[in-house]
């Protein structure tokens, strides 16, 4: 039987329990001064009042004694009033001295949790790019200072270890590398003999060969992975996602004609934002890719940029949707843990390192920005990037130079392949002329427009 779990507590901050504490001290001091203070009083007075009656004496004196008690009850009645007056006037003061109390010690609190507040401003300003920086605070050696010691270690240490694997990366290329192209080699030169090799030989070759691109292609995603989850943004320029969309269905063309794969491609908004061209493109392949490998034959692609938001401050997006059967949430939300896979008779396909989404995410964190994994209600995946969008002086430069490649009527023109049911052709008008694709208004694609001669095509 589970046991029942408790209420969760209030989450206060050391400053706010802190403030609490001065408070409440200062409170019960005050409350334990107003006792001893009316039991004081309360002595004074009784003192004063006779405790029994004096012996009989002459009428005379019987009159003044008479009188003298009535003065002393008077006098009594005068000291309880006083009291009383007394007592609530303390009370008053006592809770406006509380009030300045809280206000005080959240001052006292803030002043002395101020170095605090330093370290913990300044730690989280150091990220893996600047893990050569310390704290270094100074003062006298107390707690504050040692904490601070203690994470200026850390970083030290942190900053050792990400060094090291720094190297690891630039050396394991090398190293790995070099026995991988010295066995092709040694296949190549063993089927290039002048005597012609046995099937079976041929056969065995190709099957090495296989697995062996298959080795260099995963240690290839190592590489990136370890680069990307590093931070090793060396030569930043801005960068097009929708240039990069497009190339990289051209490069897979001939996959999408084997699959015969349907495409609808919208990558009028080029997308501009700035960061490493190599691992965007490393980010935007393998987009490409997992919608390529994982896809049903006969299936569809729908690939859109766009941007939102000010040069400022902005966000530039890359949409890639695939369809199928629907698919579970819990399992896509895995899709971007290293060899995460979902089951191959989604895909038909049993090919693939399973690191292709997990190198997607590490290069979208290092550009600071998020990959986003939806399971489409309909059926399919849908893949979303999000990174900072390039400034407007910046894009306004690289479109100067680097101007996007156009048809013969100025649109930009989508891939084009020889199958009749690869990339979906460019829309076009009765007249023929090529028309851009459309959009919706949140920058979902739109199902393509045909004309009335090509009403019955796909």
């Amino acid at each position: 039987m589970a046991k029942p779990r408790r209420p969760a507590l209030p989450s206060w901050t050391v400053r706010q329990r802190f403030t609490t504490l001065y408070a409440a001290l200062f409170l019960m001091s005050g409350l334990v001064l107003l006792a001893l203070t009316n039991v004081l009083a309360g002595t004074t007075v009784s003192r004063h009042v006779p405790g029994q009656d004096p012996p009989a004496q002459q009428p005379g004196l019987a009159r003044a004694q008479e009188r003298v008690h009535q003065l002393q009850a008077q006098l009594a009645d005068l000291h309880a009033a006083q009291s009383r007056q007394l007592l609530m006037g303390s009370a008053i003061a006592l809770v406006v001295m509380a009030v300045i109390s809280v206000v005080l010690g959240k001052a006292v609190a803030g002043r002395v949790l101020r170095p605090l507040r330093t370290v913990t401003a300044a730690t989280r300003r150091i990220s893996a790019e600047n893990l050569h920086e310390r704290l270094a605070v100074p003062g006298p050696a107390d707690e504050v200072k040692d904490l601070a010691d203690t994470i200026d270690g850390l970083l030290e240490r942190l900053e050792a270890s990400f060094a090291a694997q720094r190297r690891f990366v630039a050396n394991a290329s090398h190293e790995l590398r070099t026995p991988l192209t010295t066995m092709r080699a040694s296949l190549d030169v063993a089927v290039a003999k002048p005597q012609p090799a046995p099937p079976q030989t041929l056969a065995l070759a190709d099957r090495l060969r296989t697995e062996l691109d298959r080795v260099d292609s995963l240690l290839e995603g190592f590489l990136d992975l370890a680069r990307a989850q590093h931070g090793a943004l060396r030569g930043s320029v801005p960068v097009s996602l929708g240039d990069l969309a497009s190339e990289s269905l051209a490069a897979h063309a001939m996959d999408i004609t084997e699959k015969d794969l349907t495409v609808e491609a919208d990558t009028r908004d080029t997308a501009w934002t700035y960061g490493s061209p190599a691992l965007l493109s490393r980010m935007v392949s393998n987009v490409i890719d997992n919608a390529v490998v994982h896809n049903r034959h006969g299936g569809r692609i729908r690939v859109a940029t766009g941007t939102e938001g000010g040069s400022e401050g902005g966000s530039a997006r890359l949409v890639v949707e695939t369809g199928g059967p629907v698919l579970d949430p819990a399992q896509v939300a895995r899709l971007t843990e290293p060899f995460q896979r979902l089951a191959a008779d989604r895909t038909g396909s049993e090919t693939g390192s399973g690191l292709g989404l997990s190198i997607v995410a590490a290069i979208a964190d290092a550009h600071g920005g998020r990959l986003d994994l939806h399971a489409r209600p309909e059926g399919g995946l849908r893949v979303t990037i999000t990174l900072p969008r390039a400034p407007q002086a910046v894009t306004s430069a690289a479109e100067a130079t680097v101007p996007p490649q156009t048809s013969t009527t100025g649109d930009i023109a989508p891939p084009q392949t020889s199958a009749a049911r690869d990339i979906a052709p460019p829309q076009t008008s009765t007249a023929g002329d090529i028309a851009p694709p459309q959009t919706t208004a949140t920058g979902d694609i739109a199902p393509p427009r045909t004309s009335a001669a090509e009403g019955g095509a796909e």
